[in-house]
Order: C-alpha cells, then sequence, then structure tokens
C-alpha cells in the first residue's frame, strides 16, 4: 500500500463492520483500506503465477481451468494465449500471445509455431476468453483451433486442449470431443 494517510481517505474506505466482505491491505501506519477491486486482481494473478510456476504439473482439469479462469477472466476484450509445457506435461510458460477486441482476437499459426519453437514445447494448451460470458466456443474458434493443431503437428507438438473461459465458467475443447 502506499503511504497514504487513513484520515485523508473517505470514512467508507476504512473498515467498518457494515463493509466487512470486502478485502483489506494494511498501510504503512498500520491502518485497514478498502482494497480497490484492480489491486485484489492483480494480487490474485501474482499468487497464481506462483500456483502454477514453471516445472509443475497440470494433471487435473480443474487446476488448469482455475488457473486459466484467473489469468483470462478480468479482461473486456479477447486475449488468446497458451500454456507451454514439455513432453511430460510440466509447465514451461504461460503467454499470451494475441489480444483482440471485444468479439474476437485474430491468431496468427505462424506465430503460434514460432513461440512453440521458441519454447522448445512438447505439448500445449490454448485458451481465450469471450468477454460476453458465454464460453460456448464458436465455429471459428473450432476452425482455428483444427489449424493451431495442424501446424504444431508437423513439428511434433501435441494440442491437449483448448479452454474457452467465459464469465464464472468455462468449456473445454477436449472433454467435448472437438480435439
Amino acid at each position: 500500500m502506499t503511504h497514504t494517510s487513513a484520515a485523508a481517505l473517505p470514512a467508507d474506505s476504512r473498515y467498518s463492520p457494515s463493509n466487512a466482505s470486502q478485502l483489506f491491505v494494511c498501510d504503512s501506519d498500520g491502518n485497514y483500506l478498502a482494497a480497490p477491486d484492480d489491486r485484489v486482481i492483480d494480487a490474485a494473478r501474482q499468487v497464481v503465477e506462483r500456483f502454477v510456476s514453471k516445472g509443475m504439473k497440470l494433471n487435473t482439469p480443474n487446476r488448469v481451468r482455475e488457473f486459466l479462469w484467473l489469468k483470462l477472466a478480468g479482461y473486456d476484450h479477447e486475449v488468446f494465449g497458451a500454456i507451454f509445457m514439455d513432453t511430460q506435461h510440466r509447465v514451461i510458460e504461460f503467454s499470451e500471445l494475441f489480444h483482440g477486441t471485444l468479439d474476437s482476437a485474430s491468431v496468427y499459426p505462424r506465430e503460434v509455431v514460432k513461440a512453440a519453437l521458441h519454447h522448445n514445447a512438447g505439448a500445449v494448451i490454448f485458451t481465450h476468453n469471450h468477454p460476453s460470458g458465454e464460453p460456448d466456443p464458436s465455429d471459428a474458434d473450432r476452425r482455428i483451433t483444427q489449424r493451431l493443431k495442424e501446424a504444431l503437428g508437423l513439428i511434433e507438438v501435441r494440442v491437449l486442449d483448448h479452454i474457452v473461459v467465459g464469465g464464472s465458467d468455462s468449456v473445454s475443447f477436449a472433454e467435448r470431443g472437438y480435439l
């Protein structure tokens, strides 16, 4: 927290029983102040980075979904990313590859192949968000996933899944039989 004095803040930003469900941060004077939502989300993303770190094995679908939801749920535009993994499905890195608009993001297979080669990946899980809150994949989502799978197949990188995050829900291509 910055060195802002609690006295300089509005009374409703300090702890009281009426805002007990709000998250708080402690300032340098030991006063607990209401944490702005964007700070809470940023802090949660930092915790997620530790939760799924390099070398960790992603061995449960729920763990992958929770990680991706925390990474993508707060965006108001589409973000397409990938979890690059080694051949034992241990995390190498999560990368946000493309940023788009409210309802689309351009995805370029050539750039995805370059990223997979850069990370020396043996497997990948794709993800993107739907800011509308509806996680059902579109036909375009299914087509680009197939193109990516074909392109990565040429360099022997397995596509394990593509998870679409929308609102508080997500959809797995693998579970739906799309891969």
